[in-house]
């Protein structure tokens, strides 16, 4: 039986999935409010520096992987304009039902599917961009997953990874309280759901840092990787260029 972590627990490889499943599940009502409650609004500003540093033109292809509830997808389907393409995906589809009937709102009809970052179900060489905000660290195999992004991926197309990352020195007591007792009590007020945000801030803690991310992407084909830490760390968007 091989192993791997969901938050602080081992669970079979197998299993994992299941797990993140039910937590997304479990939040995907709520989640945007829950966002905005968590981060004091600063989730929107790590996401329109993305966007910045995303500098996609009219008529790129873009693929949005664990899109969630449309963020980025919407922001990026402004610049791709009608002649370019945004596919919002998300294994999850509890999240991307959200997403999607949130995109819908706003006037934006993109493709949408549920697919698994492991396995993507696109070309090879296809997109000019692809994205991963606030999930690379749900996923069993990273290394596949990164592997499989830099395959859809034209040679000279940007990965761009948002994720919680290690945050500085002088802040991890504050910020380790925060997460293990304000925000699972936050979770249980707004969302009825205590325990789905514990396991976001043990997953956070079990995510590789800045520069082991870093050299995660290298050794799954990346040729130049660098990162831009956010709020003293707590953030980190990750920038791989496939060669």
């Amino acid at each position: 039986m091989t192993t791997t972590h969901f938050g602080y627990q081992s669970v079979e490889e197998t299993e994992k999935a299941k797990h993140v499943r039910g937590v997304f599940d479990s939040v995907a009502p709520r989640y945007d409010l829950m966002n905005d409650l968590m981060s004091m609004g600063l989730h929107r500003a790590w996401k329109a520096f993305t966007v910045l540093v995303a500098n996609l033109q009219e008529g790129h292809r873009v693929l949005d992987i664990a899109g969630g509830t449309g963020d980025l997808a919407l922001a990026f389907s402004k610049k791709v304009g009608k002649s370019g393409c945004v596919v919002h995906t998300d294994i999850n589809e509890a999240m991307l039902r959200t997403g999607r009937d949130r995109l819908l709102d706003a006037g934006v009809v993109l493709p949408t599917l549920v697919c698994d970052a492991e396995k993507l179900p696109f070309p090879s060489n296809h997109f000019d961009l692809v994205s991963v905000a606030f999930g690379l660290r749900n996923m069993t195999h990273k290394d596949i997953a990164l592997a499989e992004m830099n395959r859809v991926l034209k040679p000279g197309g940007k990965l761009l990874v948002l994720e919680f990352s290690k945050v500085a020195p002088p802040l991890e007591k504050a910020y380790d309280w925060y997460s293990f007792n304000v925000l699972p009590q936050l979770g249980k007020l707004v969302a009825g759901d205590d325990a789905s945000y514990r396991y976001l801030a043990e997953s956070i803690r079990m995510h590789p840092g800045q520069e082991e991310l870093k050299t995660l992407m290298k050794s799954s084909g990346f040729g130049h990787v660098d990162y831009h830490n956010l709020t003293g760390g707590l953030v980190a968007l990750h920038v791989g260029v496939k060669c």
